[in-house]
């Protein structure tokens, strides 16, 4: 292993895929596995929450509600600060109820799932982080799409493809 890819292997591979991909392609991917990370920082807030509703009373459905829009705050927030760094403009409060906006797309696959597999399938009403995984799954890519496009893209970065010619 050289002593570049020892020493900072973050710009090693950054370099390498814009090498490979080209610099928008590079970024996208890269940004795609940010969001990624974060969804699973949002799949343990939307878990934790739920299991919490339900130890209080809350039901299977109403809980994930809940827990939903935790975890929906949790990702803006970690996606606004490092994912989509330096691509936000806007107050704070509008952006975050854009999130929510334009994820519903997005939370209409999560929680679509999550309800079909806890109403259809008796192993994921027992365990409903089965529910909840597959919910997130279900969800991530079209979240990733509108949130790039619509919510964090008012600001076009030097490496969109206008830019890299």
């Amino acid at each position: 292993m050289s002593d570049r890819v020892a020493s900072r292997p973050a710009e090693f591979i950054t370099s390498e895929l814009t090498r490979r991909l080209g610099a928008a392609r590079a970024e996208t991917l890269l940004q795609f596995l940010r969001f990624g990370v974060v969804g699973t920082v949002g799949f343990v807030v939307d878990t934790a929450v739920l299991y919490a509703g339900l130890a209080v009373g809350f039901g299977l459905y109403s809980g994930r509600a809940v827990s939903y829009v935790a975890a929906a705050t949790t990702t803006w927030a970690l996606n606004r600060a490092w994912t989509f760094r330096g691509r936000s403009e806007g107050g704070v409060a509008r952006q975050w109820a854009l999130f929510l906006l334009v994820n519903l797309i997005g939370f209409a696959c999560n929680y679509g799932t999550y309800a079909a597999l806890v109403a259809g399938v008796p192993a994921v009403a027992e365990a409903p982080v089965l529910g909840v995984a597959a919910g997130a799954l279900a969800g991530m890519i079209g979240n990733f799409l509108l949130s790039r496009r619509y919510v964090f893209g008012a600001k076009k970065s030097a490496l969109t493809p206008e830019h890299s010619h």
